[in-house]
């Protein structure tokens, strides 16, 4: 693995509380934009928020950080993160319908 590449992290996020309804994706998206973090954001159908996510390690666990809070009127209970290999596949982060 090259230096570059090692530095970089992909991850399988789920958010869960009080997370849809409350402006929570919109608000990643302006997050992802300031951790310079892409991929993208959906609810669920059983109310929590995930996403999927690549970038610098420091950014992803900068942005990780940021959703364990979110935007105001949200009340986050429970943040699971899933790494995975990093494949380098998007180009910005949006919100996924």
């Amino acid at each position: 693995m090259t230096e570059s590449l090692s530095k970089k992290k992909s991850c399988r996020i789920v958010v869960s509380g009080r997370v849809q309804g409350v402006g929570f994706r919109y608000s990643a998206v302006r997050a992802a934009e300031k951790y310079r973090v892409l991929g993208w954001v959906r609810n669920n159908f059983d109310g929590s928020v995930e996403i999927d996510c690549e970038g610098d390690a420091k950014n992803i666990d900068s942005f990780v950080k940021w959703l364990k809070v979110g935007p105001a009127g949200a009340r986050v209970f429970s943040v699971e993160v899933r790494e995975k290999q990093y494949q380098g596949v998007y180009s910005n982060f949006g919100i996924e319908h």
